[in-house]
């Protein structure tokens, strides 16, 4: 059974991966468009990382202006991914929440991040930039204290007006150099141009936020590697203090 929001998204079923060993960190991984929270969990099950709980959820189906209206399940509308293109920040906003409230109910002591594919990844560097901000584009608090973002394949939406967001508030450049992030992208992906992984990078660091590494995986298209999830693994260990898979 889906859950219905405020505005009518119905999102699909979330799947969770229990960890295995003691509860140090939450993650909640998004996939990316026309997947599921399934085939999220099944990668997840995969990687070692014992101390670890993933919420896997899965998006709502909507029609997608880039698929010309086509129906399939997308966590914001999207057009072309251009210099200029217009975000949907009301889907922006639904999905960020969604997230938020899977990740409100963890225990104090467990530590909590946000990671995804491509656009689940657009929507988790989406999500960094309204916990530094402090709050979601509608205005609304943002409430989780996020430790760790992930981004594979993806981009930044609204990169060109985040600096000048940051730079009026302490608050919000104290958090975002705070908060680790690291962004993965094939030079070859013929989905999300490589360059606009690039440049949402670059955006981030210019905003302030000293922690986000980016890492380009050469002759990489639009797909994840082994190497790429051991690297976001050892990542992962390290930025959290996971005891590891000893």
């Amino acid at each position: 059974m889906g859950s219905r929001n405020a505005r009518g998204y119905e999102f699909g079923r979330t799947y969770v991966v229990r960890p295995k060993g003691k509860h140090q960190a939450t993650l909640v991984w998004l996939h990316g468009l026309g997947d599921n929270g399934s085939s999220s969990s099944q990668l997840m099950e995969s990687l070692r990382l014992p101390n670890v709980k993933w919420i896997c959820p899965t998006a709502p189906s909507r029609p997608v202006s880039s698929l010309g209206g086509f129906t399939c399940t997308a966590w914001f509308d999207v057009g072309e991914i251009s210099e200029d293109g217009h975000d949907d920040l009301e889907g922006l906003d639904a999905s960020a929440s969604h997230i938020a409230n899977l990740l409100s109910a963890e225990p104090a002591d467990v530590q909590v991040g946000i990671g995804g594919v491509s656009m689940g990844a657009a929507i988790s560097l989406y999500s960094a930039t309204c916990y530094a901000l402090g709050r979601y584009g509608t205005g609304h608090a943002y409430p989780i204290n996020l430790r760790a973002v992930v981004g594979l394949s993806g981009w930044l939406p609204g990169w060109k007006i985040l600096r000048g967001k940051i730079e009026c508030s302490y608050e919000a450049a104290r958090r975002a150099a705070s908060l680790p992030i690291i962004l993965t992208h094939g030079t070859s992906d013929d989905v999300v141009p490589y360059r606009f992984g690039e440049k949402s990078a670059q955006s981030l660091g210019m905003a302030g936020f000293r922690q986000a590494m980016f890492k380009p995986y050469e002759g990489l298209g639009h797909y994840t590697v082994p190497k790429e999830m051991d690297e976001v693994v050892h990542w992962l260990t390290t930025r959290l203090g996971l005891e590891g898979s000893r």
